[in-house]
């Protein structure tokens, strides 16, 4: 199985976890990073190589730390301008993704317990995550359990290098269970 994994970090050299994990991908073959940050500084995104990109694999992973309850901003925007009509969705043309699965590995600086009703955020992590399941959904791909490490501001090396192992582990794992989606596609 061929893995694309979208690494969405505005600033990855500062990044104690999220390049971390990067250096865990280094070295698997049927592994492809794509660091969107350091590809398109400018955030102008070729739309035909992204979309080239996204046929050439079976798994799309997007990595990235967890800015506001969402995604940092280029991955948005990467979304916005890939994922288009009559391609990643809209029938009859808009199959390009179907059958693909989709893996979210998300570094989160605050504790799990923030994340929950009645924590800090008041909503779990899958509530906020809703709209890139949707997305899954919309264009058909197979939302996979998300990968999550929680409390980056205050872990330890150790801690950091037991989750890059857990992320590698995850994200090539061959039987992730699918994630019951809120919406069913139509």
């Amino acid at each position: 199985m061929k893995t694309l994994v979208i690494v969405a970090h505005p600033n990855i050299a500062i990044s104690r976890v999220n390049k971390r994990w990067l250096r865990e991908l280094q070295g698997q073959n049927q592994v492809t990073v794509h660091e969107l940050y350091a590809t398109y500084p400018t955030g102008k995104i070729d739309v035909q190589k992204e979309q080239e990109l996204l046929l050439q694999h079976d798994r799309l992973v997007f990595q990235f730390p967890f800015y506001w309850y969402s995604t940092p901003a280029l991955l948005k925007e990467w979304q916005d301008v890939v994922l288009t009509y009559g391609w990643a969705y809209g029938r009859p043309y808009g199959t390009k993704l179907v059958g693909k699965e989709f893996v979210l590995a998300i570094s989160i600086g605050g504790p799990e317990e923030s994340y929950q009703v009645g924590g800090y955020s008041n909503y779990t992590t899958e509530e906020l995550t809703l709209p890139l399941q949707a997305m899954a959904n919309l264009t058909g791909m197979k939302m996979l359990q998300t990968f999550k490490f929680h409390g980056t501001v205050r872990a330890t090396d150790s801690q950091i290098d037991a989750s890059a192992k857990e992320f590698l582990g995850h994200i090539l794992h061959r039987n992730l269970g699918a994630v019951p989606l809120y919406f069913k596609r139509a």
